[in-house]
């Protein structure tokens, strides 16, 4: 039991505390060259000290697994990109916000706040979120005993629920959320590697972050 209890909290303290952060950074109107770097500081000892037992990095496919990423990527930017809908009422309401970035234009320019930003959302953020998305709420909603089931099982209901709540996590961009929650998915229970979903989820990140520095879309980094 204190095992099973430990683990749960391996997996979800660094998603929780990131989030807590972020609502923090904003109810308090916390500078975000300074706040934002101790948060990436505060999420990476929590995974050093609490979840490094649960981590496993290596992927087993890399070169596909890069290729799922990159797919993701398309997928996430195509829609603005092609159509430019975000703003419809679908995709900015009450209850998705709006497709607005919360980073000051002055930061825009500050290559040491891009440098960190991009950092953390290529090699932090896909670690701790696959942690929990893919690594415990899978598994859990099948078996309160987590750990006695292998990475990837799949359920039919897991697989929705953490799809679609993978998508309300994202916001305005909850549509491509929820594509890029299902690819993610499916591509754990495929290959039953948590490395390998990290490396994707990577991928997909890194991308974006340069997209969003090449081209000036600092919504995405909402």
């Amino acid at each position: 039991m204190h095992r099973r209890h430990s683990a749960t909290i391996a997996h979800i303290a660094p998603f929780a505390a990131f989030l807590l952060l972020i609502d923090l950074e904003r109810a308090f109107s916390l500078p975000a060259q300074v706040f934002y770097p101790a948060r990436v500081v505060v999420v990476s000892l929590l995974l050093l000290v609490l979840s490094r037992p649960y981590l496993t990095l290596r992927p087993s496919a890399p070169l596909s697994t890069a290729v799922v990423g990159i797919a993701v990527f398309l997928v996430w930017i195509a829609p603005d990109a092609l159509f430019g809908y975000r703003h419809s009422w679908l995709f900015s309401n009450p209850l998705t916000g709006a497709p607005v970035s919360t980073i000051a234009p002055a930061l825009r320019h500050d290559a040491l706040f891009a440098i960190v930003r991009a950092a953390g959302c290529t090699l932090l953020v896909p670690v701790f979120e696959e942690l929990f998305w893919r690594g415990w709420l899978m598994r859990w909603l099948i078996k309160p005993e987590f750990l006695k089931l292998p990475f990837g099982t799949y359920q039919k209901s897991a697989f929705w629920i953490v799809a679609v709540l993978f998508a309300a996590e994202h916001g305005p961009y909850w549509e491509v959320g929820l594509a890029a929650g299902i690819v993610y998915n499916w591509w754990a229970v495929r290959t039953r590697s948590l490395g390998d979903c990290i490396l994707a989820h990577a991928v997909t990140n890194g991308l974006l972050s340069a997209y969003v520095l090449m081209t000036g879309h600092w919504e995405y980094w909402f």
